[in-house]
């Protein structure tokens, strides 16, 4: 089985969630004797042409000096450089600004698309810009020849908006035991004697709220905020606006695994503010690590969470809970979500899933 991946910065994992799926199941499928192409921007720090088996191709990507509308010429270099591989799948992540260019796909490969969050909700984008995502998202499901929904939740909205069945396939973490208290040393903070959230600075995501709660408690516990924040003006804006308060400490991206385990691991209270999309690998990674979660309160975090975590819609609730809840206390939840990884999002087996799932397709064709 031949299979190109695109949609995505690349592999590994220097960006984001659909990375490090694409990682984590762009190396199971070699591991299964699958010849696997990722489609790498010419800006990722990896410019080798293989990573653990994957051949890496790297695309012109100029987003850097044009843009947001240099997502959509980088897309397009992926797309034509799939007409000269001869695949028998492409697995296309997401849809924002590839779909556009679908009729450019070659015929021979199925067109595989995991549509992602709804897109065209999130808050950051302008009346015109989600309108132009909801025409995107439309193309997506019309130029593919199967789709896959990362939650029941997306997986219903496709089904019923569209008439086409998708495939629920949630996405896979694993359970960390591997970590090191020593690296807390690194960032000046003691075991369960801080807060943290890992997240883009992005409004969807909730970071300010959260943000606002922590002032509003008057904690003096450190509180981390791992994510770019210097890479986008909303990003910018939070970090003038809490820079007055010593607790909140902002650390900018982390992409060594070790340190995002540990730190983690040993955090009092884990905050998980997205709002938009489906099964989100940061929350998996977190209930991984044996967080106590507090929760934005919406359709798509309960659905993995259910009962295992507290929720918040406001900084009065955020307050609270930081004044309220400590990790040592919380051992039932913190093991259900264990176990939930183990039964229901082992990447393992996330990964064997969409590996029959290709199989399957192919079969029917």
């Amino acid at each position: 089985m031949k299979i190109g991946i695109i949609g995505t910065r690349g592999i590994p994992n220097h960006y984001g969630g659909f990375e490090q799926f694409a990682e984590y199941l762009a190396t199971y499928l070699v591991e299964k004797g699958c010849e696997v192409y990722v489609y790498n921007s010419s800006n990722h720090p990896y410019q080798e042409p293989l990573f653990k088996g994957v051949h890496i191709v790297h695309c012109n990507d100029p987003e850097s000096k044009m843009g947001t509308i240099g997502q959509f010429v980088y897309d397009l270099n992926c797309i034509l450089d799939t007409r000269k591989k001869n695949l028998d799948i492409i697995l296309q992540l997401g849809y924002t600004s590839s779909s556009i260019w679908s009729l450019l796909f070659p015929k021979k490969p199925l067109i595989i698309t995991n549509m992602d969050g709804l897109e065209w909700k999130r808050s950051k984008y302008t009346f015109f810009v989600r309108k132009f995502l909801m025409y995107a998202e439309r193309l997506g499901v019309k130029y593919s020849d199967y789709l896959v929904s990362d939650s029941e939740g997306i997986k219903e909205y496709i089904d019923n908006k569209y008439k086409k069945d998708s495939k629920f396939i949630a996405y896979g973490s694993e359970v960390v035991s591997d970590v090191d208290e020593n690296i807390l040393k690194k960032f000046k903070v003691e075991k369960l004697k801080y807060n943290m959230l890992i997240a883009r600075m992005e409004p969807e995501n909730n970071v300010e709220t959260i943000l606002e709660g922590v002032v509003l408690s008057e904690s003096k516990t450190p509180f981390l905020v791992i994510g770019a924040y210097d890479n986008n003006s909303f990003g910018k804006k939070l970090k003038q606006k809490f820079e007055s308060c010593k607790e909140i400490i902002f650390l900018g991206s982390i992409y060594n695994n070790s340190e995002l385990n540990s730190l983690r691991f040993f955090c009092n209270l884990y905050f998980h503010g997205h709002s938009v999309g489906g099964t989100n690998p940061s929350l998996l990674e977190a209930m991984g690590s044996s967080n106590l979660i507090i929760a934005h309160n919406n359709i798509f975090n309960k659905a993995v969470l259910k009962e295992d975590a507290y929720y918040f819609f406001n900084a009065e609730d955020v307050s609270f809970y930081l004044k309220e809840k400590n990790k040592e206390n919380e051992g039932l939840k913190i093991e259900n979500n264990i176990r939930k990884i183990n039964n229901e999002y082992d990447i393992n087996k996330i990964n064997g899933s969409y590996f029959s799932y290709f199989q399957e397709c192919l079969s029917k064709n």
